[in-house]
This record gives C-alpha cells, structure tokens and sequence, in this order.
C-alpha cells in the first residue's frame, strides 16, 4: 500500500493533543487518544512524537503562543509613554477575557512540567521570553517579579473561578515598578 503524502499531519496531531488535554487533562493524554481526536494511525503519533513528552513540548510550545499573540497585537509594551502596571493588567484580561479553556489548557501543560522535566525548559521560555519583552521597559529584576506576580494573579483566577479584577492587578502590578 503507497504511503499517502500528509505535510499536515504533525500539526493536526499537535492540535488534537491540546483538544485531549483540554477535554480530558493531562491524565487523559496517550497516543492512543490523540491518535483517534486526530483521526490518524496510532503509528503516526509515534512516528512524529516517539513519547508523550514530546507531543506535550510542541502542545506546550504551541499553547504559549496564546499570550504572545496578545503582547505582539497590542504593541504597547513597546511604547515607553504607556502605563506598564496599567498596560500588564489589561493584556492578562484581555487573555483571560478570550478562551477561557485555551488558558486554562496552557496553564495545564505548564503546571505539568512540575512532574515532567522534559516540559521545563519550554515552560522556562515563555517566563524567560516575557521577562525580556519586559525589560525593555524595566530593568530585569523587576521584569521577572512582574512576571511571577501576572502568574499568581492569573491562577488565583483559574483556580477560584473568581472575575478577572484588573484595577486590583494594575495596582499590585504598579506596587513591584520602580
């Protein structure tokens, strides 16, 4: 039987693994499942991801993207004339404001690389890579305490289920400033 060319298949593989964490978290991940959400042979999940590690690095890779689209539309880190507490704080609620699941599934993946070293370094990127764009507006040491408090502040919402409070999160965002 010829094999049948599938350029696509890698990413739809990737995408129905964020689907299965979503729908079913972390535990219900394995070939098996992603295989049948992406309606390929199971021998194509191990082809293109020989562990399960490797599928949750590229789910993770690709669900952080989530956040940088929000900084990356908005631009206004860039400006050094914006409010950076005010400008942090309505970037959190506008992701928090769309997919709720997409965040959620994010976080997900990300909290997983507590039990899972393979998921650290990509976890470690999205901290380090949002530190940076931070920087440019603060100096790193503060960089990297707003982004640990924009992570408390976002899983206290996950979390609780309460509102999104972004005057409470400009304001203790505006506290760490210098």
């Amino acid at each position: 039987m010829a094999r049948r060319y599938d350029p696509e298949r890698r990413q739809r593989i990737i995408d129905a693994a964020i689907r299965v964490v979503g729908a079913k978290g972390i535990g219900g991940l394995s070939h098996r499942s992603v295989a049948a959400e992406a309606d390929v042979p199971l021998g194509s999940t191990t082809y293109h991801f020989k562990t399960l590690d490797e599928l949750m690095v590229a789910a993770l890779r690709q669900a952080n993207e989530g956040f940088a689209k929000v900084v990356a539309a908005r631009g206004a880190l860039e400006d050094p004339g914006t409010d950076l507490a005010g400008e942090l704080a309505g970037l959190v609620g506008e992701w928090l404001a769309g997919d709720r699941t997409g965040v959620e599934l994010e976080y997900e993946l990300y909290l997983a690389a507590l039990r899972r070293p393979a998921l650290r370094s990509v976890a470690a990127e999205w901290c380090q890579e949002l530190a940076e764009c931070i920087s440019r507006r603060t100096d790193p040491v503060t960089a990297r305490a707003l982004v640990a408090l924009l992570d408390g502040i976002c899983l206290q919402v996950l979390l609780t289920g309460a509102a999104y409070d972004e005057e409470y999160a400009r304001e203790v965002l505006a506290r760490v400033i210098p």
